[in-house]
């Protein structure tokens, strides 16, 4: 009888799709970003997204071989972890760097939290936040053979304007596969019209930072400006990729538009007056800790009344 019975956490909730299925979807979603990552910066972004995949992979299959538990790295939830987290990273970092993110980000965050579904922040964002904060020298370091100036986003910090079209198409410098909106909003476009994601949590999240920009920026409605912030940095990829991730978020509609509120508003608040030039990872992690109280306090009414 009890090999009938499945026992997982809340919340319960069935979907047509498997969790494969849909990590495989946004694999596929995350291409034009990854490949257009390979084109810009050359062959040393596809080392970074292998060594980031594998190690995340093999981190997974090894805990759970070991721990006795049943190996489900098939689901391929590592695989768009490391992706994520190589996309994420400078291509001048050592290529350990990405095997060490990798691992917090499997080990510590994932797996010692009891495995997918359970992890309580978003893996790939904290292990991209350890390699901010353990080695900043290398994670802060953007300079390589195709471009040696300063980001878009510390040239907007400077308060110098960059062309808006260079960060449109992604001929700049920056992370592997944040510098292109167009090849993050392909897959983005992708994912909605297969309803993996929603546009609730993405849109609040750019309709409240877009509003602190132009009432707090101290620029008014420019929208070259607004442009330039928006695809700068890693905002984007974050955005819709990131925040939006099922088990870091919240569940309920409401939810998920206050969810996505804060995260805006935390992201312009770190641009705004923070010292370093980006802040959207960490409005994320603070963000996804705060989802069990915005669910909690989101929860529809059930129909009908108490007598």
């Amino acid at each position: 009888m009890e090999k009938l019975m499945n026992v997982s956490a809340s919340p319960h909730i069935r979907g047509a799709m498997s969790t494969s299925k849909i990590m495989r979807l946004v694999i596929l979603a995350l291409l034009p970003a990854a490949g257009f990552g390979i084109y810009n910066f050359g062959i040393r972004a596809l080392y970074h997204m292998l060594v980031c995949i594998v190690t995340c992979a093999l981190t997974e299959f090894t805990y759970q071989a070991f721990a006795d538990r049943p190996v489900a790295v098939g689901d391929f939830s590592a695989v768009v972890t490391g992706l994520l987290l190589a996309l994420s990273l400078p291509v001048n970092a050592p290529l350990w760097i990405g095997a060490a993110g990798g691992i917090f980000a499997i080990l510590v965050v994932k797996m010692f939290f009891g495995g997918i579904g359970q992890n309580i922040v978003n893996p790939a964002l904290a292990g991209r936040c350890f390699l901010l904060i353990s080695f900043a020298k290398h994670m802060t370091s953007f300079a390589c053979d195709a471009y040696t100036g300063p980001t878009p986003l510390e040239v907007l910090k400077q308060g110098e304007v960059t062309d808006p079209l260079f960060l449109i198409l992604g001929n700049t410098g920056g992370c592997i596969g944040e510098t292109s909106a167009l090849a993050i909003l392909l897959g983005a476009i992708f994912l909605l019209a297969l309803g993996i994601i929603n546009l609730r949590i993405p849109a609040s999240c750019f309709m409240v930072f877009t509003g602190m920009l132009i009432f707090f920026g101290g620029r008014g409605f420019d929208d070259i400006y607004l442009i330039q912030e928006l695809c700068s940095g890693g905002l984007m990829l974050a955005f819709w990729f990131m925040a939006t991730d099922y088990t870091t978020s919240p569940i309920t509609k409401r939810g998920q538009i206050i969810y996505g509120a804060i995260i805006g508003a935390l992201t312009a608040m770190f641009r705004l007056y923070g010292s370093a030039s980006e802040g959207v990872s960490y409005a994320i992690l603070l963000a996804n800790l705060l989802t069990p109280i915005i669910e909690k306090i989101t929860v529809p009414r059930a129909f009908g009344r108490r007598r």
